[in-house]
């Protein structure tokens, strides 16, 4: 599905050339849940905006389902974006001034083509419905609770049925218990669905919740590892979310 070959990133140039990402390899394959994990500044969030295309300013290769991004023009690269991946984001992204509804369906308005507005719709109502908004389909983002918002974005998400869901940070806008209940509903997702998630977090008990985790230090992988995802009810999901409040205070 997703193969890195020799990654670099940088920014600046001269004496104010800075390395963001070196020498990254890996490939992700269909239906893996993947958590790439680093502190602030660690290359994770530029990582993962290179392998949904939305920064092509790298050396190296990054093939998606075949497509080398590199070689894509933009008019591909951006069908690419909106007919195979799903973005969710710490900020939701959502527009205020329209209802969940209109939120979710507004990837049709941006595929190539007719757009079909009756069907458009009824897929939205459907998706809000299975993240458990059917009662807020009108309802701007301004009259929902953090937690419901991130449900929009997720439904907004699947819109296409993406093979791919890249998640930055999806829970760091939510308190644990609402931030856990996103995470089970990614690992329904993935587990029912088959759906291949890509997400980025810098908290080890978020990490924990996925089927593979990277870890990146310095714009490097200094490790990749399978794991047994943990559930929400598990002492060690508390544990180390306990350890991690404690440490940051």
């Amino acid at each position: 599905m997703i193969q890195v070959e020799s990654l670099q990133k940088h920014y600046g140039s001269g004496e104010a050339r800075t390395r963001v990402l070196h020498d990254v390899n890996l490939t992700i394959d269909d239906g893996e849940f993947v958590a790439i994990i680093g502190t602030s500044g660690s290359g994770k969030t530029t990582l993962l905006n290179i392998l949904g295309g939305l920064d092509g300013t790298y050396d190296g290769t990054v093939r998606v389902d075949g497509h080398e991004l590199g070689a894509l023009s933009e008019r591909d690269l951006a069908e690419l974006r909106n007919q195979h991946f799903g973005f969710v984001f710490q900020q939701f992204n959502l527009l205020d001034h329209l209802s969940s509804l209109e939120n979710v369906v507004l990837p049709e308005y941006f595929k190539p083509g007719t757009s079909d507005v009756a069907a458009a719709i009824d897929r939205a109502t459907e998706l809000l419905g299975h993240v458990g908004l059917s009662e807020k389909l009108d309802a701007p983002p301004p009259k929902l609770s953090g937690g419901q918002k991130q449900r929009v974005a997720i439904a907004r998400a699947l819109f296409h049925a993406p093979s791919v869901i890249l998640c930055d940070e999806p829970t760091g806008s939510l308190d644990r218990a609402t931030g856990v209940q996103i995470l089970e509903f990614f690992q329904k997702l993935n587990a029912e669905d088959d759906i291949t998630l890509v997400m980025v977090t810098h908290e080890e008990h978020i990490a924990r919740m996925s089927r593979r985790i990277i870890r990146l230090e310095d714009g490097e992988v200094v490790a990749d590892e399978a794991n047994e995802p943990i559930a929400p009810d598990d002492d060690l999901l508390t544990a180390t979310a306990g350890a991690a409040v404690e440490e940051a205070s």
